[in-house]
């Protein structure tokens, strides 16, 4: 990272998030929370809330918030380093830079160029995020505000430079894809396309079948969905047409040209071009609507894509469970009747990992598939409970709808 996590954290804690935001905002205390008028939009009604002990803002009106970087970076027009350089200055840090990092942002801003020149205004320029190859516990040590920060760093970069959509691709946990998206959304409304690999069995390396990542994802507002890398084309249509039984998005397919093969000692790919768009058809009738191409393609792959799609109609998305509740876990969806109830209600004590475990030995249905319901009342736990859920969760309390529906843009939550 251009900025070390030790200095992050430290600039955090030297500008506590209710001190620069109360330079701006009137806030007054209510509970643990502190709330004002949003100095975003105009209003009449406070809707906008500072949470000291998490360092985080919101408003629940223009649905704008983050870490006191973001509030920074939105109240003063700035870049993502140039927030953090102005929030050190006023903490009295010096900011480490470091040529590394002036080179790399110069040469985003050089590459965003040319590729602008490159497509003439005949296309758009896209945004390139990849995986952080970073795990949750237990896989790994990264916690999940952490891949967030990560990816705010890029995506706020990507903004500046002026990119037209965002593209996170290559996504092998449902974790960095929600990160990503996350981190996007909090410093841009642009498009977001998002694609995983997979495996044979449509599971990603963490577990995650590609249906599930879908039904997560397109609840939080992506443009399209889809697979890039893992497979070639006819192992990927297979993948493609059980996404098209939950898409309520475009689907996106990028194969490779091929499976790849090692030939004296290199990696080669055996598919020509009219062979990488025989099925150009068949991905068209099961809702594919942006094609490309990933490892081993070619310019000439390339080429043949776009002649075998000129004419085509685009077959909208059809959702086959429109009727059901698109909830999901981590590694699976789990789509339920509308009128579905949940089981017992357990209380968030110390004691609840033995109070889980003791009640997946019963036969409670909804506890026995591992969806999550959430009961809560008040509207920042339900936020920090969403941020970490990895799933589509469910919600019922006595919330209103304005506390609600941000949090269904933002996650997903299905009420």
């Amino acid at each position: 990272m251009a900025f070390p996590p030790s200095f992050l954290a430290e600039l955090a804690a030297r500008n506590p998030i209710e001190d620069v935001v109360g330079q701006y905002v009137n806030l007054r205390r209510s509970g643990s929370n502190l709330f004002g008028l949003c100095p975003f939009h105009g209003e009449k009604t406070a809707s906008f809330s500072v949470s000291p002990d998490k360092g985080i803002f919101y408003c629940f009106g223009c649905h704008k918030g983050g870490s006191v970087i973001n509030f920074e970076m939105e109240i003063e027009g700035l870049s993502y380093p140039d927030a953090v350089r102005a929030l050190a200055k006023r903490a009295g840090m010096e900011v480490p830079e470091d040529e590394q990092y002036q080179n790399r942002y110069h040469q985003q801003e050089r590459l965003w160029a040319l590729s602008k020149e490159a497509a003439d205004g005949k296309a758009w320029v896209a945004g390139d995020i990849s995986p952080t190859g970073m795990f949750l516990s237990p896989l790994g040590e990264a916690s999940f505000e952490e891949l967030v920060d990560i990816y705010t760093e890029q995506a706020a970069g990507l903004e500046e430079a002026g990119v037209d959509l965002f593209v996170i691709e290559t996504m092998m946990t449902l974790s960095d894809a929600r990160a990503a998206v996350l981190a996007v959304r909090s410093v841009s409304d642009k498009p977001i396309f998002v694609t995983f690999t997979c495996d044979e069995s449509g599971r990603s390396l963490s577990g995650t079948d590609v249906t599930a990542a879908l039904a997560v994802l397109q609840g939080m507002g992506i443009s399209a969905f889809g697979l890039n890398c893992s497979a070639g084309p006819e192992q990927m249509l297979v993948h493609l047409k059980r996404l098209r039984e939950f898409a309520r998005v475009p689907l996106i397919a990028k194969p490779n040209a091929g499976m790849p093969q090692i030939v004296d000692g290199k990696t080669v790919y055996d598919c020509p071009p009219d062979e990488f768009v025989a099925l150009v058809g068949e991905m068209l009738d099961a809702g594919v609507a942006v094609f490309g191409g990933c490892c081993g393609t070619t310019g000439e792959h390339i080429a043949a894509l776009a002649n075998a799609l000129d004419g085509a109609g685009f077959v909208r998305p059809a959702p086959e469970h429109g009727d059901m509740l698109p909830a999901s876990t981590e590694k699976d969806p789990m789509y339920l009747p509308v009128d579905a109830k949940h089981g017992k209600v357990l209380s968030v004590t110390n004691e609840l990992e033995d109070t889980l475990s003791d009640a997946l030995d019963t036969d409670d249905a909804m506890i026995a598939i591992k969806l999550l319901c959430l009961v809560c009342d008040d509207a920042d736990v339900l936020d920090s409970a969403l941020r970490v859920y990895q799933g589509r969760a469910l919600y019922e309390g006595a919330l209103d709808e304005s506390a609600l529906l941000p949090l269904c843009d933002k996650y997903g939550l299905i009420i």
